[in-house]
């Protein structure tokens, strides 16, 4: 498993601070919620996951390298 550096972790608790709205684009998890599915960041994790409360009430992190998510507005 790819571990991101300090670096990197630090963009992305810049970039999706806790609150920010996301939506899924794509997660490697059969237990994923499906794509599209809109949720809260409760923040970013010492390995660079993404930790997200999903509208749907599944809580599954988005893994960096592996998962993607998008900012959205609202």
């Amino acid at each position: 498993m790819y571990t991101p550096s300090k670096r990197i972790i630090e963009m992305l608790r810049e970039n999706y601070p806790e609150g920010t709205r996301v939506r899924l684009v794509h997660m490697n998890d059969f237990q994923a919620p499906p794509v599209g599915t809109l949720g809260t960041v409760r923040g970013v994790d010492d390995i660079g996951s993404i930790m997200v409360r999903w509208d749907t009430g599944c809580s599954l992190s988005v893994a960096y390298g592996e998962d993607c998510c998008e900012k959205v507005s609202e």
